[in-house]
């Protein structure tokens, strides 16, 4: 984003803040609250990730008064989160803690980092202790089986006609997918999570019905592995969490093992397309999930993309022609739809891959060029 409009300091400390965050942090909302200072934007809205889902949070700082720390704002269903003060005492007295803001220095760029890690984790502590003092025997059960797993978190959510429910974020497999990627571009560590949802209940029953279960994944995995695809394992009747996961996680394993010796499948088979449409004009290096080549047919030239998906070869690649010599009424290249239906079998060598997509195009791009013509006498 641009932080254009923002007060220098404020500027300094949000780039801090996006560039060393342990995780993708986005910001929306900015705006100013001052009169006499109408165009110096002071304020804004963090959406902090937590719990696979994401927390706002509005941070408030006052242009008239730059020295000052910032104020920090929590959703309303967190009207009870008071990370800063600790109850002492039988008559529940409460005192500030030292804490981020305390010293405030407004010309130190890391103080808003500190602050939303400390805030963060406290927020966490939070919702722990929420959650353990639940009147469920079974959430109470599967906390205990899960409590030495590392790096879990858990949400309690209650409102006004809402039903109360837990949910879980667990992490899966221990092991650093970024390092097994080639060239890997990510600068956050990828992760797969579960995600488990609980009703509150308040008697254990003897056969408790099956939790609402998701896979989630960071972002940016999505370019190696589609956890759309994968089909969860069945949890049994009477299953805890502590015996579903290493079914998961053993399954889970094998699939991105599999998807990482799948970018050298992509890759022989973008170079096999080489020798019959030329070299390409670029490709991606790192996932090999998209290849461009400048085709020519008789006098007609236009541009291939060939898209492949993470389920490639079982998935065909999707294929794209671009005119390189007619253009649309906004000035725009005139393209095809994405093309899905051609001769295909996942079972052929990569060379007859290739072979099969160069020949159809000899049809395909007569059929394109003449829809190139009609399209340019429209305009």
């Amino acid at each position: 984003m641009s932080y254009d409009g923002f007060l220098p300091f404020i500027s300094a400390q949000l780039q801090y803040l996006l560039n060393h965050y342990p995780h993708t942090i986005q910001i929306e909302q900015a705006r100013s609250g001052t009169r006499y200072f109408p165009g110096s934007l002071d304020r804004f809205t963090l959406l902090i990730p937590y719990c696979q889902d994401h927390m706002k949070w509005d941070v408030i700082y006052n242009a008239e008064f730059p020295l000052a720390a910032p104020d920090v704002i929590f959703g309303a269903e967190d009207e009870d989160f008071h990370p800063f003060h600790v109850v002492c005492g039988e008559d529940g007295d409460s005192r500030l803690v030292k804490n981020s803001l305390t010293d405030w220095n407004n010309k130190d760029p890391t103080r808003l980092l500190a602050l939303v890690i400390e805030l963060r984790d406290k927020y966490r502590s939070y919702q722990e202790k929420r959650v353990g003092e639940v009147d469920d025997d079974r959430l109470k059960f599967e906390i205990s089986t899960i409590v030495s797993r590392e790096g879990i978190e858990m949400h309690m959510s209650s409102g006004f006609e809402k039903p109360e429910e837990v949910k879980f974020a667990v992490p899966l497999m221990d092991m650093n997918i970024n390092k097994m990627v080639s060239a890997c571009p990510w600068r956050h560590p990828q992760k797969i999570y579960l995600q488990v949802i609980y009703p509150v209940g308040r008697k254990y029953a003897s056969a408790p019905s099956a939790p609402r279960v998701k896979l989630m994944c960071t972002p940016e995995l999505k370019a190696l592995f589609s956890i759309d695809d994968v089909k969860l394992p069945p949890w049994l009747d009477g299953m805890c969490m502590a015996e579903y996961l290493p079914h998961l996680e053993e399954l889970l394993q094998r699939l991105v093992i599999e998807a990482v010796t799948l970018i050298d499948v992509r890759r022989q088979f973008i170079e096999a397309l080489a020798p019959l449409l030329g070299r390409p004009l670029e490709a991606d290096p790192v996932f090999c999930r998209k290849a461009s080549f400048l085709v020519c047919s008789g006098p007609f030239t236009f541009m291939l993309h060939v898209f492949l998906s993470t389920n490639f070869p079982k998935q065909q690649p999707s294929l794209m022609l671009q005119s390189t010599q007619h253009f649309n009424s906004l000035g725009m290249p005139v393209k095809s739809p994405l093309i899905t239906e051609y001769p295909w079998s996942p079972r052929w060598e990569t060379s007859q891959m290739a072979d099969r997509i160069s020949d159809f195009l000899v049809d395909e791009s007569l059929n394109f060029k003449r829809h190139c013509n009609e399209s340019h006498l429209q305009y």
